[in-house]
């Protein structure tokens, strides 16, 4: 990973730090207040340890950023915002991504300083977010969704292993209880208008004024005094984001049931029904996970 230079001539529009070359995702720094993130990693934006590793770089360049009031995290494939983590057949790579500034896991330490971060995180939302992708999404500030082509969901209780990074602390507080373990334990999806209902999302747009929409708010708020945004910000931070003790318990047990012998076997059925590709399965993944069940 590069270098981060925090000062603001390096951090502005146009600096080396933000236009590096990066392996999942394209960043456009619109203005020195606003900049726009495109996940684009084929063939259905799976998150691997290398996504991991990328976004929590950005998230220090977003953290460290004097100028910087709102990002707005979007995808290059409008059948697939985020899919789901993908451990690409290799759990060491995840584990030797070791622990962020905040001690935590790197996936759990990116998402809660990105949700703490003084700039605005923004998640237009086009396609699939499940799994780590849904986790991704909850940790951003605010969520604008597409009516007619959204799902979200989280499928790990589906697939034998208890979600790892923070849905349960999150969604209980956007949600409710209730709504949330449905989203959870059912592990089915949400099309647009549901999360809307449940408060997945902030609202959903029609699919043909997302961008206009969402661009059009980001472009406000740069333009807004950073330290009206960051200080605002961190007065509902502290009294809505959870806790860091309870984060990563959960994500220890993600990893211990991943390795039992039966739920690598409810893994290695999903991946010959279509998982990791773009396939009828990740399509439908809310709906067809029971298909990985044993008899």
């Amino acid at each position: 990973m590069s270098t981060l230079d925090t000062s603001p001539s390096n951090n502005g529009r146009g600096s080396e730090t933000w236009a590096q070359s990066w392996t999942h995702l394209h960043v456009d720094r619109r203005s020195r207040g606003y900049c726009r993130v495109t996940f684009d990693h084929p063939p259905i934006n799976t998150i691997t340890a290398t996504t991991v590793a990328e976004l929590a770089e950005l998230v220090g360049l977003i953290e460290d950023d004097p100028d910087l009031n709102v990002v707005v995290f979007e995808s290059a494939n409008p059948a697939f915002y985020l899919a789901h983590y993908d451990i690409e057949h290799d759990p060491a790579r995840t584990a030797a991504l070791g622990v962020g500034p905040t001690g935590m896991h790197a996936w759990l330490d990116l998402l809660v300083r990105l949700s703490r971060a003084p700039a605005v995180s923004i998640a237009s939302i086009r396609g699939r977010a499940r799994g780590a992708g849904s986790e991704f999404i909850l940790a951003c500030d605010l969520r604008f969704a597409s009516r007619e082509n959204t799902l979200l969901g989280q499928f790990e209780v589906g697939a034998g292993v208890v979600p790892g990074g923070g849905p349960m602390a999150r969604l209980s507080r956007l949600a409710g209880r209730g709504r949330a373990l449905e989203i959870l334990l059912v592990a089915d999806d949400c099309d647009g208008p549901r999360a809307e209902q449940y408060g997945y999302v902030n609202r959903v747009i029609a699919d043909d004024r997302l961008d206009d929409e969402v661009d059009a708010m980001a472009a406000r708020l740069a333009r807004f005094d950073h330290e009206a945004i960051a200080r605002t910000k961190s007065y509902v931070d502290q009294v809505t984001l959870p806790a860091d003790r309870e984060l990563s318990p959960a994500l220890a047990d993600f990893f211990e049931m991943l390795g039992r012998p039966a739920q690598q076997a409810q893994s290695a059925r999903l991946e010959a029904l279509g998982l990791n590709v773009d396939s009828d399965l990740e399509r439908s993944l809310g709906r067809r996970v029971v298909e990985s069940l044993p008899d």
